[in-house]
């Protein structure tokens, strides 16, 4: 069987994105081995017993497969999402950079704040609910900051601009955090962790499942990745070249036009089997307007519970930035079809559009799990309310 870097080399254009290009340099470490009627792309390891774990190869991969021992993996799957959260916090510039063109939207904020007085703060109120709704606020949340300043304004609460730009930023905060539990991947106690990734065509959700596995893998993650999309040519061929760079593994399906539902429900039952620690399951994109996909769909999720009552324990939507408001639609659907845990939201590095993360929480009440502010590996930073929203106000 042709070797993984061949076809990277098949299906450049899947190969050759930024993030892909940044993994280039990891040597390969993964060959293909046929498992019932499925291909796993694995690492070469040497099984030891369960209690021990994996060991790594000798001489040649030493180094490249990390040893691991089993007995402290549940508590710590249970802290990552937390783990992820803290590190979002320090990488505070890469958010800042990748909301650059929000933030100058969203300038003109300060020149009103600048000159505010209170004889004119009807004036400015209807200026900054109009800069709110350019940077897809949404009328509806626009309107719950506004009358929320106004209300503080004629209290004598807010006195000056800078109160008021505080003030603001805190609402922001506030319609983030109150209407949800947290941001943090809620992984579960028992291994393995599952995460489906689903969303509409072009959204971007290959290349978050390539970004999540490459940030998991730092954390010394065990990753089985599952190619569900069956449907979209090249889409399992184009995973498994992030399962090569991410040093990960795969389950492929076999055949033509393998079933979906089957694919991800044998890469569950080898995640168990295995001892990973996280599946993460690729479905394909699908119009939420589709009524056959989306009960196909359904299914799929049906057939990871079946191999695994527990599973899955995230289903994250993936809706790209750049479509503003029209996502909350799709958005809708997903989650009366499959029941969405979290949002993923692309590409908002591209777009002036970056409002629409408040206005999807504070419509949907479900939290956002990442946000993509660029193309490289490590740009799908964990959300956090506060840090988001100093990016868009500093």
């Amino acid at each position: 069987m042709a070797s993984q870097v061949s076809k990277a080399a098949m299906f450049g254009a899947a190969a050759s994105s930024p993030a892909l290009a940044q993994l280039s340099s990891v040597p390969s470490t993964h060959h293909l081995f046929k498992c019932s009627s499925f291909f796993v792309a694995s690492p070469l390891r040497c099984p030891q017993s369960r209690e021990q774990g994996w060991q790594s190869a000798p001489s040649s991969l030493e180094g490249r497969v990390r040893c691991r021992s089993s007995s402290d993996r549940v508590g710590f799957l249970g802290r990552l999402g937390r783990v992820f959260k803290e590190k979002a916090k320090s990488d505070i510039q890469l958010l800042f950079s990748g909301f650059s063109k929000t933030r100058e939207n969203l300038a003109v904020i300060d020149e009103l704040l600048t000159y505010w007085n209170l004889s004119d703060s009807e004036n400015i109120l209807d200026e900054l609910e109009e800069a709110l709704l350019i940077s897809d606020f949404g009328p509806g949340t626009a309107m719950k900051i506004v009358e929320s300043l106004r209300k503080d304004i004629l209290n004598a609460t807010l006195k000056s601009g800078p109160e008021i730009k505080v003030a603001l930023k805190k609402i922001i905060v506030r319609l983030l955090t109150e209407k949800v539990s947290t941001t943090e991947l809620q992984l579960g106690q028992s291994r393995p962790s599952v995460i489906m990734i689903v969303g509409v065509n072009g959204g971007g959700k290959t290349t978050t499942i390539g970004k999540l596995a490459h940030r998991f893998n730092k954390e010394n993650v065990k990753v089985l990745m599952a190619a569900g999309d069956t449907f979209r040519a090249a889409a399992s061929e184009q995973l498994e070249v992030w399962a090569e760079r991410t040093r990960s593994e795969i389950v492929v399906g076999e055949g033509l036009k393998p079933r979906p539902a089957t694919v991800l429900a044998e890469a569950v039952r080898q995640g168990v089997e295995r001892d990973f620690d996280l599946v993460l399951c690729d479905t394909s994109g699908r119009l939420h307007t589709n009524y056959n996909l989306m009960e196909e769909l359904r299914s799929c999720k049906r057939a990871v519970t079946k191999a695994l009552p527990s599973a899955p324990n995230e289903v994250l939507l993936v809706l790209d930035g750049t479509t503003g408001l029209n996502m909350l639609p799709q958005a809708r659907e997903f989650n009366q079809v499959i029941g969405v845990t979290g949002f993923v939201l692309t590409k908002l590095d591209g777009t002036a559009r970056g409002g629409c993360v408040v206005s999807v929480v504070d419509e949907l009440s479900i939290p956002v799990k990442f946000v993509g502010i660029g193309e490289g590996l490590n740009d799908l930073q964990p959300f956090d309310a506060e840090a988001f929203v100093d990016a868009l106000f500093p």
